[in-house]
C-alpha cells in the first residue's frame, strides 16, 4: 500500500467543509471542520466518539448528503458476524442450482450467488463518488468483531476464501462512531482520526434550536437549552443529548400558536417526556429542580 494514499479530496478546502456543513445545518466547531477535512484529504477513517446526542451519527448523514455520496450504514450490536457485515452466500440459490444439475461445471460459489453486506458493498461500489460507509456505535459489538474491521480499515480490502481479495478501487470515506460503553484497541484506533465529540454548549445548542427548528421563538430557544444545561447537572440515568433538546423544541413549538413568550412551569412538566426518556430522570424533576429550570430560564434571558 503507498505511503500517501490517493484520494479523490486532495484539494477540499477548510471553507467548502465549513458552507457544505452550513448548507445541511449541520452547527460544527473549528475541530470538527478541520478533522474531517483531514480524514477526507488524508483518506484515513475517522473515529468519532461523545456522549449518546451529540450527534456523531449526523455527522456522517450530513456528510454523505453534503458530498453528494450515497451512506452506507452498519448499525453494530452484540453478537454482530462476519456474515451480517460482510457478505453471505445466497445458500437457497445455491441448493435450487446443485439440484437443477444444468451446469455440472460451474461453482456455486460465484458472484451469482454471493449476498453483499455493508462492508464488501462499500468496497466495491462504483459509483461516481466514494461512499460514506457509517460503522455506528462499534463500542457495541465484541472484541472478534473490532478486530475483523482492521483489514478493512487498514487497506480497505477483505479476503473472500472463495473468490480472493476484494479491494476497494477508491476507500469509502469511513466514519466510525462509538458511545464509549468500552474502550476500543489499540490497533483500532491507529488505523483511524480521531474526534471527540462533547455535549454542546448553551450557545451552540441554541444555534442548533434556531436551524432545526425555525418556527420557534429565539427567546423560547435560550430558554430551553438553558434548562437542558441545567438538567445537565443532575446525575441523570441518560442525560439529554442535542438529539433530545431538538425534540423537545419541536413539541414545545408544536404546542404554541405563535411560538412566542416564555415557557410556562405547566408546559416544561406536560413535555418533558419528549427530553427525558427514563422514568427515574422524569421523577427527578420536582417542583425544586423545576423552579431551578425556570430560574435557569430566566437568567438566560436576561444575557444581553
Amino acid at each position: 500500500m503507498d505511503d500517501e494514499p490517493t484520494t479523490t479530496f486532495a484539494d477540499l478546502t477548510e471553507s467548502e467543509i465549513r458552507a457544505a456543513f452550513e448548507a445541511e445545518d449541520y452547527v460544527a466547531e473549528d475541530e470538527i471542520v478541520t478533522t474531517v477535512l483531514l480524514a477526507l484529504r488524508l483518506g484515513k477513517p475517522l473515529l468519532v466518539e461523545g456522549e449518546p446526542g451529540t450527534g456523531k451519527t449526523e455527522l456522517a448523514k450530513v456528510l454523505a448528503s453534503s458530498l453528494g455520496s450515497e451512506l452506507i450504514r452498519l448499525q453494530c450490536y452484540e453478537g454482530l458476524t462476519a456474515e451480517h457485515a460482510l457478505y453471505e452466500w445466497n445458500y437457497t440459490k445455491q441448493l435450487l442450482a446443485v439440484q437443477s444439475g444444468e451446469d455440472p461445471e460451474s461453482s456455486v460459489f460465484s458472484e451469482e450467488f454471493l449476498l453483499e453486506r455493508p462492508l464488501l458493498r462499500a468496497l466495491r461500489s462504483d459509483a461516481d463518488r466514494p461512499p460514506v460507509l457509517l460503522i455506528d456505535e462499534i463500542d457495541r459489538a465484541d472484541d472478534e468483531f473490532e478486530a475483523l474491521l482492521l483489514e478493512v480499515l487498514s487497506d480497505f480490502q477483505v479476503s473472500i476464501p472463495e473468490l480472493g481479495t476484494a479491494a476497494a478501487d477508491r476507500p469509502p470515506i469511513a466514519i466510525v462512531t462509538s458511545n464509549r460503553t468500552r474502550a476500543l484497541s489499540d490497533a483500532l484506533k491507529r488505523r483511524c482520526l480521531y474526534l471527540y465529540v462533547r455535549p454542546p454548549s448553551v450557545e451552540k445548542e441554541t444555534a442548533i434550536l434556531r436551524r432545526r427548528v425555525p418556527r420557534l421563538d429565539d427567546v423560547v430557544a435560550t430558554e430551553l437549552c438553558a434548562m437542558v444545561a441545567r438538567l445537565r447537572e443532575e446525575p441523570l440515568r441518560k442525560p439529554p443529548g442535542a438529539a433530545e433538546t431538538v425534540d423537545w423544541a419541536r413539541a414545545v413549538a408544536s404546542l404554541r400558536e405563535d411560538g412566542n413568550g416564555t415557557l410556562t412551569r405547566e408546559t416544561i412538566r406536560n413535555t418533558l417526556g419528549c427530553l427525558l426518556k427514563e422514568g427515574e430522570d422524569v421523577d427527578r424533576v420536582d417542583e425544586e429542580l423545576l423552579t431551578d429550570l425556570l430560574d435557569a430560564a430566566e437568567r438566560a434571558r436576561g444575557e444581553p
